[in-house]
C-alpha cells in the first residue's frame, strides 16, 4: 500500500495519504492544509480520494477538509463528539493568527470499533478521547501502523489545557486502546517523528505506572 506523510500547515501536521494500488482507492487523514500538495500527491499515483478523516477537529488537522472535500467530492469523517469543536474554527483561526478557513459538512461520524475499507486495507477506528472529546486514532493491522492523531507522541503525550481536553481521559484512552497493540507497531503521531508502541513503553515519562 502506498503511504506518504505530508507535514501540512504552519504547524507541520502530519498528514497521511494512504492509496490501494489495486482499485486506485485513496485516504487522506488530517489534511490540515497544503491541499495543493495533497492533490499532487494523489494524481502522482493516479489515486482517487475515497474518504478524508479527520482525527479531532483542531484546526491545523482540519483546516484543508472542505477544500479537499470540494476537490474530490469524498466524504468526511470526524466523530460527533468534536462537532462543536469544528464549529469554533474562528477562534482557533484567530488563536493561532490565520486566517479561518471554509468549513463543510461532515458526512460519517467513525466510533470506536467502526473499520474503514480503502480498496483491500481495512483500517480500525479506535475512539481515544483526551486531547479533545472526539478524538480518533486509525489502527492498520496488516501494516503495523497507528495513526495517533494528537493523542500519543515520541516521549510524549496530547496537551488536554485546550477547551475538551482531559489530561485523567487521554491517560486512559492510551492505556487502554495503544498500549494494547503489538511493541512494534509503528506510531504515525500528528506531529513530529515516528515512534513504536515498545518505545512509549519503555521511555515515554508521561506513562510511566500505566
Amino acid at each position: 500500500m502506498i503511504h506518504e506523510i505530508l507535514p501540512v500547515g504552519v504547524l507541520a501536521c502530519n498528514c497521511s495519504i494512504f492509496g490501494d494500488e489495486a482499485s486506485g482507492e485513496a485516504l487522506v487523514i488530517d489534511p490540515g492544509d497544503d491541499v495543493e500538495q495533497i492533490l499532487q500527491i494523489v494524481a502522482r499515483y493516479g489515486l482517487r480520494v475515497t474518504a478524508i478523516f479527520i482525527t479531532h477537529a483542531h484546526i491545523d488537522h482540519v483546516g484543508g477538509a472542505a477544500k479537499l472535500k470540494e476537490a474530490t467530492g469524498a466524504p468526511v469523517y470526524l466523530n460527533d463528539r468534536d462537532l462543536e469543536l469544528y464549529e469554533q474554527l474562528d477562534w482557533q483561526a484567530a488563536w493561532l493568527g490565520i486566517p479561518m478557513p471554509a468549513r463543510t459538512g461532515v458526512d460519517v461520524s467513525p466510533r470506536d470499533g467502526d473499520t474503514l475499507r480503502v480498496g483491500a486495507a481495512e483500517f480500525t477506528v479506535l475512539h481515544t478521547p483526551g486531547h479533545t472529546p472526539g478524538s480518533v486514532s486509525l489502527w492498520l493491522p496488516a501494516e503495523g501502523k497507528l495513526m495517533a492523531g494528537d493523542t500519543l507522541f515520541r516521549d510524549s503525550i496530547g496537551r488536554t489545557d485546550l477547551p475538551g481536553g482531559n489530561s485523567r481521559l487521554i491517560l486512559a484512552s492510551i492505556r487502554d486502546k495503544l498500549l494494547t497493540l503489538p511493541e512494534e507497531t509503528l506510531v504515525i503521531p500528528g506531529h513530529g517523528p515516528e515512534t513504536t508502541i515498545g518505545r512509549e513503553k519503555e521511555y515515554n515519562w508521561f506513562l510511566r505506572g500505566l
